[in-house]
């Protein structure tokens, strides 16, 4: 028994990890394209990655749609 929740604990673990590894690696585009182009053309500020990471997080919120019901006609 103790066996068995101790491998659902470290499943969970083991996914929140991977989430977080994920999307710190898809921070890294943002970042990189921000400050490419944003500083010269705009005068904005550098992004760190944790910058990009909350940019990345706030744009997902805003942005994604949540309409369950696309299907119907």
């Amino acid at each position: 028994m103790l066996d068995n929740a101790m491998e659902v604990v470290l499943v969970i673990i083991g996914a929140i990890v991977l989430i977080c590894g994920i999307s710190i690696l898809l921070a890294f585009p943002v970042m990189w394209c921000w400050n490419f182009v944003m500083p010269y053309l705009f005068g904005l500020k550098v992004l760190t990655w944790g910058k990009a990471w909350c940019l990345l997080f706030l744009s997902g919120m805003f942005f994604k749609s949540y309409n369950r019901n696309s299907n119907k006609e």
